[in-house]
Order: structure tokens, then C-alpha cells, then sequence
């Protein structure tokens, strides 16, 4: 992050005990303009989306696991969702659609509609006739997929629905909003969500249109109806200790800086399982490379289950 941004992610969150900056001195593992490496149209194309007011950069840690694994991945920043999103001229926009949340209904549906345009953009600009990133004539068109994060997450049926050149998709913890039609979604997709709000059939632990229902039962009840409508491919796997920040960088984050997140799991065992099981599923649709990891329970992920709705 620039240290604009970082000030902005923090305070609109209320953050004050650590210093503004502190998200743009993060250190990471990737290198600024290197030279990309790989065939022409030979590598698979990932495309990441982060939570509602989330930056890119909180899928860093994912990102450059795929990237080290061979594949190109473009992280999206949703202008005007997120917090903060600094444009190389300088300009540095912020969070517009909060106010609009408070305004009226179908709010989560026109976010989702909104990213799944975004993404079918960034596929245009990238896999066209006049790619307008270095290194985006590595990109094999035929092999495209996305995953997200929250409200990320949930925008990947939206655009798989929208865009048939989406293969495969991940949703990690996002109640989904998009309907799929009748005859269904016949593409691979992977639910990966926290053990306490989306394990099957604990949406009838609490009522209907209580909070602890749009809390707890609401993100369930959106994945037992998709999963229905899912006829090809699909798994359903659920964290024990992961609470919402286990899937991004954030819980490794808030760690470091002392904030509680309530996670059973550390920050760095959360991020070693998301990388895990993203990168199988990638590797088994995008490279025709089956994995083991996908099949059943592994004694190398104990926290895993794998989960059969209506079975």
C-alpha cells in the first residue's frame, strides 16, 4: 500500500494505536517490475477480490503463493468501495459506497453486479487484442479463473454467471447473493468458509430475521441454496478456529500489532491452509493436475471438513 492508503484502511476502521503508515512497510515477498517469466499464452490467469472496503493488497500472501506456483494473478481494488485506492497519478479515491449502503435494499446484489463488471474489464484489458500490461501476453485466455473474499467471494458466481471465460471459482467466506438460474452452473467451484457461520444446517439454529440470524444463519442459507444450482464440480470446506480476517492477510497482520481477532487459528496456519487448498483447486481446473487434497480430509489439515449439504 502507498502510505496513503494505509492511513485511510486504518482510521476508517477506527485503528489508532499503530502508526499510519504502518500498512504500506509491510514486507513482502514480491519484487516491484520484475521482469515476468513464462511462454506466451501459456500461463493460467487468476483474478482476486478483496472484501467490502478491503484493499488488493490484503490477498497479498495468496497472490504470491500462485504467482511463485506459475500463474499470473491480478488483484482488483473496487474504486470507491475501498477504503482507500491511490492511482499512479497521485489521486486517492475512498469509500462512497458505504454511504450508500444506508440508503436502500439490494445493496449487496449491485455490489456484486458492480465487481463482476469490474472483472470482465480487467479480463478485457489483459487478455485483448492489445494487452495493456507487461507480461499480459503470458496469459493463456483459455485458462481463467477468480477468487475472492467476502464480499469478493460472493461476487464470483455474480461473475462467472456474467463472464463465460470465468473457468472455475472460489468463494472464501462470502454470503452470495446472485441467483443461479434453473439450469444451473455447471463450472468447478469451491466454497471455503469458517466452521462457526457455514457449516450446512446451522441456519436453523437461531430464527429467521433475528441479527443472530443475518450474523450466523443468513451466510449458510446463501450456500445451501447455490450449492443446489452447482452441477458440476463442487466442494464445500469449512475452517475450525478461522473467523472472517483467516482467509486474507489481515489476521497475520492484527497479530503482529497486538489486535485480538478471536481466531483459534494463528494468522500464519490460516494463510498456510488458504494457500493450500486455492492453489489444489487451481492446479486440478486450470492445469488438469488432480490432487489428493480435494478428495478427502488430510492429516496435514486436520482443521478442514469436508462438507456434504443434504447428504
Amino acid at each position: 500500500m502507498t502510505p496513503a492508503e494505509s492511513e485511510l484502511q486504518l482510521t476508517s476502521r477506527g485503528i489508532t494505536g499503530v502508526p499510519p503508515d504502518a500498512l504500506s512497510r509491510v514486507r513482502t515477498n514480491a519484487t516491484v517490475d520484475a521482469t515476468p517469466a513464462g511462454q506466451r499464452r501459456t500461463l493460467p490467469l487468476v483474478v482476486l477480490s478483496p472484501g467490502f472496503t478491503n484493499s488488493r493488497s490484503a490477498l497479498t500472501a495468496l497472490a504470491e503463493d500462485l504467482a511463485s506456483h506459475g500463474y499470473v494473478v491480478a488483484g482488483i481494488d473496487h474504486t470507491y468501495e475501498s477504503h482507500a485506492t491511490a492511482f499512479p497519478d497521485g489521486r486517492v479515491t475512498t469509500s462512497l459506497a458505504r454511504e450508500a449502503r444506508r440508503r436502500g435494499s439490494g445493496f449487496q446484489e449491485k455490489v456484486a453486479a458492480g465487481r463482476a463488471a469490474d472483472v470482465s474489464f480487467v479480463l478485457g484489458e489483459l487478455t485483448g487484442a492489445h494487452p495493456v500490461r507487461p507480461g499480459a501476453g503470458l496469459i493463456d485466455p483459455s485458462r481463467v479463473a477468480m477468487a475472492g473474499h467476502s464480499a469478493g467471494g460472493a461476487a464470483v458466481i455474480a461473475a462467472m454467471l456474467a463472464d463465460s471465460r470465468i473457468r472455475a471459482g472460489i468463494d472464501m467466506d462470502g454470503a452470495t447473493c446472485a441467483e443461479i438460474p434453473d439450469d444451473g452452473l455447471s463450472r468447478p467451484f469451491l466454497f471455503l468458509g469458517k466452521q462457526s457461520n457455514y457449516t450446512p444446517g446451522s441456519g436453523g439454529i437461531v430464527p429467521e430475521r433475528t441479527l443472530a440470524w443475518k450474523l450466523m444463519g443468513g451466510p449458510v442459507a446463501t450456500w445451501e441454496r447455490d450449492w443446489e444450482h452447482l452441477t458440476g464440480w463442487k466442494r464445500w470446506l469449512v475452517v475450525a478456529g478461522a473467523v472472517h480476517a483467516s482467509f486474507t492477510d489481515l489476521a497475520l497482520l492484527a497479530e503482529y500489532v497486538g489486535i485480538d481477532t478471536g481466531a483459534g487459528l494463528s494468522g500464519a496456519r490460516s494463510l498456510d491452509i488458504t494457500r493450500a487448498y486455492v492453489r489444489a483447486f487451481f492446479d486440478q481446473h486450470l492445469r488438469g493436475t488432480a490432487q489428493s487434497l480435494l478428495d478427502q480430509p488430510s492429516p496435514r489439515h486436520p482443521e478442514v471438513t469436508f462438507c456434504f449439504p443434504g447428504g
